[in-house]
């Protein structure tokens, strides 16, 4: 079994800084021996890090991060080892990369009202296959209108700032259905970062495995020990694999270091056992 794995990684595909095949040789770097590819709503780099991959001598789990709802809240689901060229996923994907381009939108004509320069912001953000509220938070930096990507989130694009557009994602079932249904295995995505109470997270957990829900990630990068302990529980008591995975988008931030190397609790199987990798 692969000891180094990642699977939660982000290229320039999505929100990424890095072309896949340069996330790949900062992987081989890392000396990781699996990476999944896990770009949001996308596959678009899939192929190219396949490539990259077999030339360094690394496992490649071809991945992807869909965006969903569950009772009005956002989620992130991820599926791992999925058929990217699957019909229905390609059109799933293709869904909400469309509701992102209108949020996109939607945001920079408030930013225009809030006397910013919302149309440049916005046609620069669209230039990225998949936008998202960190590419206009890039934008507004390059501009000089921020002094960094999270004071960009803080003043103008995060819920109750003068940016902020809410979204209506697919629901929760119909993420995990369309994973499923391209042979991949769905993981619920950072779980400790919902605030979310206990009970409800609970909740949440029972409805995504009794969907069909396959994994939860137990180890992921900047993940304290309190909420490891919180999150492995969960994992025992929903009976879901541990997946493991930095949530990596670009060198120079410690806490998302790529390549995670730490190992799952007891009593969790990985999943990429269950994957029969």
């Amino acid at each position: 079994m692969h000891q180094r794995i990642d699977l939660h990684t982000h290229s320039n595909c999505s929100d990424g800084v890095l072309e896949p095949s340069a996330l790949v040789a900062l992987a081989a770097q890392r000396q990781v021996e699996l990476l999944a590819l896990t770009d949001h709503d996308t596959a678009a780099g899939c192929d190219a890090a396949r490539a990259a991959c077999q030339a360094h001598g690394i496992g490649f789990m071809p991945g992807v991060e869909l965006t969903c709802q569950w009772r009005g809240r956002e989620i992130h689901i991820i599926g791992l080892d999925l058929d990217t060229a699957h019909a229905p996923f390609i059109a799933h994907c293709a869904a909400v990369l469309e509701l992102r381009r209108q949020r996109i939108g939607a945001m920079a004509g408030r930013l225009s009202r809030a006397g910013l320069p919302g149309e440049e912001l916005a046609a620069q953000a669209l230039a990225a296959p998949a936008p998202t509220r960190a590419h206009l938070a890039r934008a507004l930096c390059s501009r000089g209108l921020a002094v960094s990507v999270q004071a960009a989130f803080d003043r103008w694009l995060k819920r109750g700032q003068p940016g902020y557009v809410g979204a209506c994602w697919p629901a929760l079932a119909s993420a995990v259905h369309c994973i499923l249904a391209a042979g991949g295995a769905p993981v619920l995505a950072h779980p400790h970062r919902y605030p979310l109470s206990n009970g409800v997270l609970r909740e949440l957990l029972g409805d995504f495995k009794a969907g069909g829900g396959a994994g939860l990630e137990v180890s992921l990068a900047g993940m304290g020990p309190a909420d490891a302990d919180r999150v492995a529980a969960l994992a025992r008591r929903f009976d879901l694999a541990g997946s493991i995975g930095s949530d990596f988008h670009e060198p120079g931030l410690p806490w998302r270091p790529l390549g995670r190397f730490a190992k799952l609790p007891d009593r969790i199987a990985p999943i990429v056992a269950l994957l029969g990798r």
